[in-house]
């Protein structure tokens, strides 16, 4: 080794490079959270107030909130059309991961496919929300065409403006728009997993369905639990479909959390403090599922050894 080079201390270049970073989150990231948090405490209403200050009942905003009936069934209809399209979009995928990794069938145009099950992914959601809503629109659409003309239906069917209707067809939007990028992050963990398990697998005449639940499950555990964890924030911080093709109606029927929110903050009541409020409990309820998910996913025998060995090592330090 150089001796002019031996003596370099190249772990200082490394925090150099986290700097960009560190201030960005510093800036962007932790002030905000921070400052919202502090927000939710106060009488603060409206932008460019600088009068405001803490309430003599600092958790007034957030009781004021937990009791509102139009964040409680905000927050129900979250909960449900996240679940309505999470379900299926992780059949869905893992049925395709399954496909596209058989190590028996082989499939032609494996690329192509992977890109057009993706591609709903990188489409705007303003785009997609004109998109469903020329599709659905009313009294003269595609979908009421082929309605009418199949004999279906004997007139055209307003959907947008029940409420069953438009939850299914939000759900339906969410899962089609997010489906292909759970395939390819599920593809992704799958091809991760040593060769040689499944060849072992192969030798000892494991037939397609047992490989994938018995090997390929098990092993896809983290990634799973990554998607889980992705999709539950995603999911309850639902905003852009809901805001943009239907606010929030009809009747509330699609009103989420991210939309009351928005428009506790911005549309036309302009209370910032309730808004941050209700903000707070949301980072609360995610931390605590996201949570729960870890601890329900966790390596059970993992956990156990390592019980083990703290127990072990506390014995052998009383001796």
């Amino acid at each position: 080794m150089n001796k002019k080079t031996s003596g370099i201390n190249y772990a200082k270049y490394g925090y150099l490079f986290s700097i960009p970073f560190v201030a960005a989150f510093l800036i962007f990231s932790l002030y905000p959270t921070i400052y919202t948090a502090l927000l939710g405490f106060t009488d603060n209403q409206g932008l460019g107030n600088t009068s405001w200050h803490i309430l003599d009942d600092p958790m007034g905003n957030f009781k004021a909130i937990l009791s509102n009936a139009s964040f409680k069934q905000s927050l129900r209809n979250t909960v449900v059309i996240w679940l309505m399209n999470f379900i299926p979009q992780i059949t869905i995928a893992l049925l395709l991961t399954a496909w596209f990794t058989s190590h028996t069938n082989e499939i032609k145009g494996k690329g192509f496919f992977k890109v057009v099950f993706y591609m709903p992914n990188i489409i705007t959601a303003a785009t997609v929300a004109i998109l469903f809503n020329a599709l659905f629109s009313y009294p003269v659409g595609p979908v009421n065409d082929l309605l009418v003309s199949w004999g279906l239906r004997d007139e055209a069917y307003n959907f947008l403006i029940f409420k069953d209707p438009s939850v299914l067809i939000v759900a339906f939007i969410q899962f089609w728009i997010w489906y292909g990028n759970t395939m390819i992050v599920l593809i992704s963990g799958v091809l991760g997993i040593s060769p040689d398990i499944y060849e072992a697998a192969e030798i000892d005449g494991a037939n397609g369905i047992q490989t994938f639940f018995f090997i390929t499950i098990p092993n896809l555990k983290t990634v799973l639990l990554y998607t889980l964890i992705t999709s539950l924030v995603g999911g309850l911080n639902m905003f852009d479909i809901p805001k943009l093709f239907l606010n929030g109606g009809p009747d509330n029927a699609t009103l989420t959390t991210s939309v009351f929110i928005y428009n506790q903050a911005f549309d036309g009541s302009y209370m910032y403090n309730r808004a941050a409020a209700a903000s707070m409990i949301m980072f609360l309820i995610i931390a605590v599922c996201s949570a729960l998910l870890f601890w329900l996913m966790r390596d059970k025998d993992e956990a156990a050894l390592e019980k083990e060995k703290k127990l072990a090592r506390k014995n052998g330090g009383s001796k």
